[in-house]
């Protein structure tokens, strides 16, 4: 009689430790910063032997952009599932209801700890050319799939407008601006007042002959 379980590969123990460390060096990456994600921090988060870190990432800076990464393609997929079930359970009566409530979910992700890990990243790519090289593609990436998910949360309608692109980049750079202000103002994201303004931006770019412009 078996236990109905059945015992792991050592390709899925390969990917679980794997993940483990990504997750560990994340959270050492928001909680402490570049200079506090230590290698003996992360090993000893991730629960795994420094041989097994090593194996994985054998440099601590390829680790920290390998990290930030897997958490923030993550976030980009959770942020248009989490839109989805929000139109799911309220419909809204129009492509401007629907705008709004993906800007209010698009910003809502800039508050996410993905983000605070690819500040502290950015921040040491200045100084350290291995984490700039690294960076580089990784962010070209992660931007072409932020992009593509805009256009899905936006729909056809809305995405489909002459404006659309301009509105798309807009924001993206906007929204990154605004966060980075919370560094030294903390606030409640919910009442900043920029959310109005990219919602009446959407409404300027996207409504009409003007959006052509």
């Amino acid at each position: 009689m078996t236990s109905g379980t059945e015992p792991r590969t050592r390709a899925q123990r390969t990917s679980d430790s794997r993940t483990r460390i990504l997750d560990a060096a994340v959270s050492a990456l928001v909680e402490g910063g570049y200079s506090g994600a230590t290698t003996l921090t992360i090993q000893a988060r991730a629960g795994v032997s420094r041989g097994r870190l090593l194996h994985h990432f054998p440099s601590r800076d390829l680790l920290l952009v390998a990290a930030a990464q897997h958490l923030a393609v993550k976030r980009v997929q959770d942020t248009e599932d989490r839109l989805a079930l929000l139109l799911d359970g309220h419909p809204p009566t129009d492509v401007w209801q629907r705008a709004d409530r993906v800007i209010e979910s698009l910003w809502e992700s800039f508050t996410e700890p993905h983000f605070w890990a690819a500040i502290e990243l950015w921040t040491a790519a200045r100084a350290n050319p291995e984490i700039a090289d690294a960076l580089r593609p990784e962010e070209r990436t992660l931007g072409a799939a932020i992009r593509a998910s805009m256009t899905r949360m936006f729909g056809d309608e809305l995405a489909s407008r002459p404006g659309f692109t301009r509105l798309r980049d807009l924001l993206f750079t906007s929204m990154r601006g605004t966060a980075m202000t919370y560094t030294f103002d903390p606030r409640d994201p919910a009442t900043d007042p920029m959310v109005a303004q990219w919602q009446g931006l959407a409404r300027t770019l996207l409504d009409g002959p003007a959006a052509a412009r």
